[in-house]
């Protein structure tokens, strides 16, 4: 399907919105309660990893869960994911980003995450050679998004099943616990990619032409 140009400069900040370093990271949208944000930062401690969730009980269930089990490398947002990107992320810095079994968004195929506009700004952010995966248990979801990746995105990628016994989020271990299908794409973005957004520096705060802010947002 054909994809309109996303308009980041109209983008609001999240509320109590923080700037953040230029530094290398790794980025969970939608990490829930935080099980693979705390999983992932556990197994990978020299990786900085910025977990966000937009719903306020999911975010306060992982932030308890990290105060009971404190990481240096995990910090978890409370706010929509792309208003955050957009303000608070610069031009590939993302080495790795997980969207872990995303709203399939049944009666509105346009918010899911590869056939939307965002998707073109969310590669800019990625570094040359940084994956993104993408884990579902719908199979049409993984299908469209495949062909997304072919012929809008041309980006190149591998299908996997994930294992009986994986066990990264709540969802997941619900999902396999049913027998269902679970499977992900692990994308790559070459070295040669290229994007509109590639020299769109973080809006920190602030929008063109507008001068009011939505979205609850705090980073921990």
């Amino acid at each position: 399907m054909p994809i309109r140009q996303f308009q980041a400069q109209r983008i609001h900040a999240p509320r109590e919105f923080q700037a953040i370093p230029e530094q290398a990271l790794c980025i969970e949208i939608g990490a829930g309660k935080g099980k693979h944000a705390l999983l992932f930062s556990q197994n990978n401690p020299t990786q900085h990893l910025v977990a966000i969730e937009r719903t306020r009980e999911k975010f306060l269930a992982m932030k308890k869960q990290l105060e009971l089990s404190p990481r240096e490398s995990l910090s978890i947002v409370h706010a929509d994911a792309i208003a955050w990107m957009v303000h608070a992320l610069y031009p590939k810095q993302v080495q790795q980003l997980f969207i872990l079994y995303p709203n399939p968004e049944p009666h509105n195929s346009a918010q899911r995450w590869l056939n939307m506009p965002f998707f073109e700004f969310l590669l800019s952010r990625m570094a040359p050679g940084a994956s993104i995966t993408v884990a579902s248990n719908i199979p049409e979801y993984i299908s469209e998004a495949r062909q997304q990746l072919d012929h809008v995105w041309q980006l190149p990628y591998r299908l996997e099943k994930i294992a009986a016994d994986s066990a990264r989020t709540h969802f997941e271990v619900k999902y396999l616990a049913r027998n269902e299908l679970c499977q992900q794409l692990i994308i790559t973005k070459p070295e040669q990619y290229r994007t509109r957004f590639d020299d769109f520096m973080p809006l920190q705060g602030k929008v063109i032409g507008h001068d009011t802010q939505t979205d609850l947002g705090e980073i921990v």
